[in-house]
């Protein structure tokens, strides 16, 4: 079988002009970023903002496992299948990050026959968004540390800086570092400390964003440090904004790109799921539905992270609302989840599947509780059984589920026909209520026990002393009404990666609190979660090259 760098490089694209025409986007419309890639205008966006909403489909995941679940893939195959269909779809997805792609992902552009492309560029450096969020971000540092040398008039206190210098690269080492060291002239010595760029507030700021204008309100809310007193100094205070706007000003327009089927793919922002919201932005998604009467969304990671933020953040502060949602799984995932050991996954164990199958349930449970219908799909393998597939699929038709067989890996838009046939029906039949899960008016406590119990299954929540402490400030300054923005591991529905399957008679554990007041939420920091991460000990970076002029070891 080809890997999926050596589909993509096969492909025969089309110019991304007859692509965006597709759409009715005309060729003064494009920014082009060479012959498939372009940055769509500001006009076009003013252009098509009274048009109607297409229809929202987002698609979330089971917890991920070493055995995958093929979140994007499916997503780029349900949009190809809508294709196939006759229907005018497009995918919104975010921008894969360079530290993943490096580490153990290798690339996030879907897989096999249902891939975004080109894909090499996508994985890699593609328009140059995310290194205009890193420069933005650390100009701010670079501004912050400035004013503190050159006499540090606002009274910031060195001990009180919270802005943290980013890098799009898995870098442990720079978690914690000391700067300024040298003589007089070279700083003030203090501990300081990077994100991945990914995490960075700038990043969810810029997914958040409507306009330049509320981009500019939004980055100049942003708090850096604090005061000896313990007033907070913003990005406007340090008058940052302006510069840091001239840096995002490309960066704001989403860009488009297509399918190996030349299906249009909005691709655009991409902050991470388990740190932070884990969704692409809005502008794009906005631009979508304008632009299509179905848009194929994703959110990252598991329903628990990627899909409870995409609602709880992303459809409040946008007023979005989802009309249907396409839950992925593989039952080979789901045996790993029922303890079978990765080398045996592709033996028929329906004990272990039914022992497994739990994860999947409670992640039924929390979609359903948003008001919102349900679709779950089984990402093909061959090793799947009929027995094994007709257990999963009665057990969602007892719990009120449609369900279809996903084969979009191996057959493209045609293996993601059944499907989008069910999506369709759903949307006819299922009339959405969303709805939200807390209210604005909870305190941050209520709104994180919230999510901790209704959607991990904790029965409470602890709190460090900091937390605590963090989150009486918090309030203090006018910003508890603001949404929460959970950071746990993926790999399970509590904070503890080790917890397969559905745990029970846990806690989850607040180590951290912080507030993004330019986004507009307060992140909770749970479990040993980490906002840089670091590399495997053997990254993909070690099997990427480059061969005869093509790049050769992303998948």
């Amino acid at each position: 079988m080809k890997t999926d760098i050596e589909i993509a490089q096969e492909a025969e694209l089309l110019p991304i002009q007859e692509v965006a025409a597709s759409l009715g986007i005309g060729a003064e419309d494009l920014e082009l970023y060479g012959k498939y890639k372009a940055k769509v205008s500001d006009e076009l966006m003013e252009r098509i903002k009274d048009r109607p909403d297409g229809k929202l489909i987002l698609v979330t995941a089971i917890n991920p496992t070493p055995a995958g679940e093929g979140k994007t893939t499916t997503s780029v195959g349900l949009g190809e299948a809508f294709g196939k269909l006759g229907k005018k779809a497009v995918i919104a997805l975010r921008e894969p990050s360079l530290g993943p792609c490096f580490g153990i992902k290798g690339g996030a552009a879907g897989g096999g026959y249902a891939q975004v492309v080109p894909m090499e560029d996508l994985n890699l450096h593609f328009t140059g968004d995310f290194h205009a969020i890193t420069s933005a971000n650390n100009l701010l540092a670079a501004l912050l540390d400035n004013h503190i040398q050159q006499g540090n008039e606002l009274g910031i206190d060195p001990r009180q800086i919270v802005w943290k210098r980013c890098l799009d690269m898995n870098d442990r080492v720079l978690r914690n570092v000391v700067v300024g060291l040298g003589n007089k002239m070279d700083g003030m010595v203090r501990e300081d400390h990077f994100v991945i760029t990914v995490a960075s507030e700038i990043m969810a700021i810029l997914c958040l964003a409507e306009d330049m204008d509320d981009l500019k309100r939004r980055l100049g809310r942003i708090i850096a440090a604090y005061t000896f007193e313990g007033k907070p100094v913003t990005a406007e205070d340090l008058q940052a904004v302006g510069s840091m706007a001239a840096l995002l000003k490309d960066a704001m327009k989403p860009n488009l790109i297509q399918t190996l089927e030349h299906t249009p793919a909005l691709v655009h922002g991409g902050p991470f799921a388990n740190i932070a919201h884990g969704c692409n932005s809005v502008r794009a998604t906005r631009a979508a539905l304008k632009l299509a009467d179905y848009v194929v969304t994703e959110a990252g990671f598991g329903a628990d992270l990627g899909a409870e933020k995409f609602f709880d953040i992303k459809c409040r502060k946008a007023g979005l609302a989802v009309d249907a949602v396409v839950l992925v799984a593989t039952i080979r995932a789901l045996k790993y989840n029922g303890g079978v050991a990765k080398e045996h996954l592709s033996e028929e164990n329906l004990d272990a599947l039914k022992a497994g199958i739990v994860n999947l349930e409670k992640h039924i449970e929390n979609l359903q509780k948003y008001g919102v219908p349900v679709v779950v799909t089984l990402n093909s393998f061959v090793s799947d059984t009929e027995a094994e597939t007709a257990y999963v699929k009665e057990f969602c038709r007892e719990r009120g589920c449609e369900f279809a067989l996903s084969e979009v890996w191996e057959k493209g838009g045609e293996g993601g026909i059944a499907l989008a046939e069910k999506v369709l029906e759903t949307l006819e039949n299922k009339k959405s209520s969303f709805k939200l899960l807390y209210q604005d008016s909870a305190s941050l406590k209520e709104k994180i026990e919230t999510v901790a119990k209704e959607i991990y299954g904790a029965d409470s929540v602890t709190y460090s002393a900091a937390a605590e402490k963090e989150l009486a400030r918090i309030t203090r300054l006018g910003m508890g009404d603001f949404p929460v923005c959970m950071a746990k591991t993926q790999y399970s529905l509590s904070d503890d990666a080790a917890k397969l399957g559905r745990p029970q008679g846990f806690r989850v554990h607040v180590r951290e609190i912080y507030v993004s007041a330019g986004a507009g939420f307060v992140v909770a920091v749970n479990g040993s979660i980490m906002t840089m991460p670091g590399l495997p000990k053997n990254p993909a970076a070690h099997r990427i090259d480059v061969k005869n002029g093509e790049i050769t070891g992303l998948f």
